[in-house]
């Protein structure tokens, strides 16, 4: 994938997302109590656990919980993170055969109490640190690193997390998810494609800069329309968007500007094919534009909740076991991904697990598979996205939506 000029916009990567980050992983977490969204995994198998419990000496390992803010309280991710150690010390031997000592501290999306938190692993000595993601991690980041620390994050947003070499941020982010958006495109034999986009800091222009290269290698034409934050209404853009009828369309922003878009997109032309980013699947977009609106279209996803692949199998069995009361398809399976995903690409070492060989362990493991992630893998040794050489993996899922707004049927892309 070429993202030649990228590196100039890397501050309106940082702002987009942010906001798509925090967005989605809020939608995902108000939905827990939800009994339909719990509907949505009737009758997906689980499977019994093995006993095989870690031995030897335990290893510290932090974790930054956001838990308690203004903004967002997202203690499901905690809750996910704890399910995958309980998992690994019980069941499965732990990391490299030692049983994990998971060192939490919660922190509220301000620069004070992540602080706080990173001088906290810093004074516990920690082997590594793990996010889900936060918005923080430009204050985390350099107090951990400073000590020698990895710090390992699902879903990166800083230039830090982006770029330094003391980071790894195993998901692929935008870049991954405007390649699925093209790869959907393609596989629906779409020529014409226009994405809406939350306009911010030059968002739209990165994104076109970024998505041009990648749907003409697809021979998809892309049309990007921003639609600047805060506008009262954006039918007279959506209509502007729509008038060169394309066969595709897609929208990148938080989830009010979301369900104001797709809103005026149903006016305008119900019947163009749509694909959608978790944050555009927020229970309040569903309700304002329909699930018929929405139920056989394609979705983007980084995990594959329902499938009877053998980790989703697990995913689910581990969170009925040791998170029984969270719901699947929520924000749980961000904090059990990361456990899990350094579980497995750290599982070889041989030795001391301490801050260097996990670090070593991480940049020389190849092709690990993400824990429910429907078969991405994820290598963090730099080459997935040259321009920002802390991504470990460009690809993503696509699926066609259920009548519950889950992606289904999974595809992997980039």
């Amino acid at each position: 994938m070429r993202l030649g000029g990228l590196s100039r916009h890397r501050r309106a990567i940082a702002g987009i997302g942010a906001a798509v980050l925090f967005t989605a992983l809020a939608a995902t977490g108000c939905a827990g109590d939800d009994e339909s969204n719990n509907s949505a995994v009737a009758g997906a198998s689980t499977t019994a656990l093995p006993d095989k419990p870690a031995t030897g000496t335990p290893v510290r390992i932090g974790f930054v919980s956001t838990e308690g803010g203004a903004v967002v309280s997202l203690p499901q991710m905690r809750a996910g993170a704890e399910a995958a150690v309980a998992y690994l010390n019980k069941n499965a031997g732990g990391i490299a055969g030692h049983p994990i000592d998971l060192v939490v501290c919660k922190q509220q999306e301000e620069p004070t109490s992540a602080t706080k938190c990173a001088n906290q692993f810093v004074e516990q000595k920690v082997a590594a640190v793990l996010s889900p993601g936060t918005s923080q991690g430009v204050t985390i980041l350099p107090i951990v690193a400073g000590a020698g620390i990895p710090y390992i994050t699902l879903n990166g947003v800083s230039p830090q997390e982006l770029t330094s070499p003391d980071s790894a941020a195993l998901s692929a982010g935008l870049p991954g998810t405007v390649t699925a958006m093209a790869t959907a495109a393609k596989s629906k034999g779409m020529k014409t494609f226009t994405l809406f986009v939350s306009d911010g800091g030059g968002t739209a222009a990165l994104i076109e800069a970024m998505g041009g290269p990648i749907f003409q290698a697809v021979q998809v034409g892309l049309k990007v329309v921003p639609i600047p934050l805060g506008v009262p209404d954006p039918t007279p853009l959506v209509t502007s968007g729509l008038s060169g009828k394309p066969d595709g369309v897609s929208v990148v922003a938080d989830a009010g500007t979301c369900a104001s878009v797709y809103k005026a997109i149903q006016t305008t032309d119900a019947s163009v094919q749509k694909v959608y980013i978790p944050v555009c699947l927020d229970p309040m977009v569903t309700e304002i534009i329909g699930m018929n609106a929405v139920a056989g279209s394609i979705g983007i996803t980084a995990t594959d909740y329902l499938s009877d692949r053998p980790d989703s199998v697990l995913y689910r069995s581990v969170l009925q076991t040791y998170a029984p009361k969270e719901t699947v398809t929520g924000a749980a399976s961000t904090g059990y991904q990361v456990v899990m995903a350094v579980a497995q690409a750290i599982g070889g070492i041989q030795g001391e697990v301490n801050a260097a060989s996990i670090k070593e362990a991480l940049r020389s493991a190849k092709s690990v598979e993400m824990p429910a992630g429907g078969g991405v893998t994820f290598a963090c040794d730099g080459t997935a996205v040259p321009m920002m050489p802390s991504i470990c993996s460009r690809q993503m899922l696509i699926g066609e939506l259920n009548d519950q707004g889950v992606p289904v049927n999974l595809e992997v892309t980039g």
